[in-house]
């Protein structure tokens, strides 16, 4: 039988945000890759100076907010998991 303290560890780990950071990371790099490619070919595409229509230029700003702030909250995301796996795997043994 585990102890409190073992049982709010666990409740303690498996709602640390891990989840959410992934998701939401992936989610953001999915709009970020979608808004760029709908720059490129839909919202008529990119020159020396920049899109040529206003909703190219609304979707490339889209695209540089997304992109890097989706890929930094999936790597922390995917730090936390890493660190969690390793915390489980060393308190097995």
């Amino acid at each position: 039988m585990a102890d409190r303290s073992e049982i709010a560890n666990r409740v303690e780990a498996s709602d640390d945000g891990t989840r959410s950071l992934l998701r939401t990371g992936g989610w953001m790099l999915v709009a970020g890759v979608l808004a760029a490619l709908l720059t490129a070919t839909v919202f008529g595409g990119i020159s020396r100076q920049g899109p040529h229509t206003n909703a190219g230029w609304l979707s490339l700003m889209a695209a540089l907010m997304c992109l890097p702030f989706g890929l930094m909250l999936f790597a922390l995301g995917a730090a936390k998991w890493l660190r969690n796996r390793r915390i489980a795997r060393t308190s097995q043994h």
